[in-house]
């Protein structure tokens, strides 16, 4: 479940910046499954890959971070 909510974010940050799949996953260094994988939830992303997507869309891990379901 937590897996999922940063995959829709990153998703969602991704198309805002305009990048394609192909194009944001060649910038990160890793393959479109990969990508795929971690932006429909069947995989959690590294602190180290979350900083490399922070760094290329221009945004703070806080902005990326979901936010917690009780508040």
């Amino acid at each position: 479940m937590e897996a999922e909510k940063w995959g829709r974010r990153i998703r969602a940050f991704r198309k805002l910046k305009g990048y394609t799949q192909e194009s944001f996953a060649r910038q990160l260094g890793v393959s479109v499954s990969i990508l795929g994988e971690i932006e429909r939830g069947n995989r959690m992303p590294a602190l180290d890959f979350l900083e490399r997507i922070v760094r290329l869309l221009n945004i703070t891990i806080e902005d990326l971070t979901p936010p917690e379901e009780n508040e």
